[in-house]
């Protein structure tokens, strides 16, 4: 296809992607940067789509990929193994089992469906996503993620078991927080502002009583707390913001400019 046809083609699979990113990242506009940094990859690498794939396959290689990078950037990749065999070993115990009823209640939530989503570990996500949310066949699935076709199948196979263990724990953790205000990443989000003073009289009390119910967020927000202030005091602690005594002197006796010089040329 030439390259307007492609441009076309591939503007066509934004919605896709998009729905795809924001299974990865809690954050709607770093998943609209995600897909963006993915069109301007794949428009660079036009000649290169040779449809050995699909474009629709192709593309998500190439967001897998971004996605990648920026969490390395971030240090956001886990020891996804260590997480996937603690789950695995629980599973393998005939006493394990969950309430599935409450699992499936959580499921049809869409919020609470992402939210267990963005716990399990990058590699088990994309491949549950891919396969059950996107429709990929597992062939297409372990070419977006650059593995072979069996270990595809047992990331598909422990995301499964992870996904639903983490629904299960995020009803007993719902339960443990009943009657707390805010989800933890919306009371998380207005940290900053609590911190600044710039939430309304309501808002701020409603982080308040989250912050005095939720075991997680306090070390949190202390955190902030911490590190704000730290850097509230760098200028005190740096010796490098005291400008030096003979630079303070040509400051303040600046060197007349010379009159000997000649004008610039034309």
């Amino acid at each position: 296809m030439d390259v307007k046809e492609f441009g076309d083609s591939v503007v066509r699979e934004v919605p896709g992607l998009l729905r795809y990113a924001r299974s990865l990242t809690t954050d709607p506009a770093r998943a609209e940067d995600l897909v963006q940094e993915t069109m301007v990859r794949a428009l660079e690498r036009a000649a290169g789509f040779r449809g050995e794939s699909s474009l629709s396959t192709w593309l998500h290689r190439i967001l897998h990929n971004v996605a990648v990078d920026s969490m390395r950037r971030d240090r956001e990749v886990p020891a996804q193994d260590v997480v996937a065999d603690e789950v695995e070993r629980r599973w393998q115990h005939d006493s394990y089992t969950v309430d599935a009823t409450e699992v499936a209640s959580r499921a049809e939530t869409r919020a609470d469906l992402l939210e267990a989503l963005t716990h399990l570990p990058f590699a088990y996500r994309t491949a549950v996503v891919l396969h059950d949310a996107e429709g990929m066949t597992m062939r297409e699935v372990a070419q977006v993620q650059g593995v072979s076709l069996p270990a595809a199948k047992q990331r598909l196979r422990r995301g499964r078991m992870m996904l639903v263990t983490e629904l299960a724990r995020g009803h007993e953790r719902r339960k443990a927080l009943k009657g707390v205000p805010l989800r933890c990443w919306e009371a998380r989000k207005q940290i900053s502002e609590y911190i600044d003073g710039d939430l309304d009289g309501p808002s701020a009390r409603r982080v308040e009583t989250h912050l005095e119910r939720c075991p997680t967020c306090p070390p949190l927000c202390a955190a902030i707390v911490a590190t704000t202030e730290a850097l509230h005091d760098l200028a005190e602690r740096d010796p490098d913001s005291v400008i030096p005594p003979p630079l303070v002197h040509r400051l303040q006796d600046p060197v007349e400019p010379r009159t000997d010089v000649p004008p610039p040329g034309p």
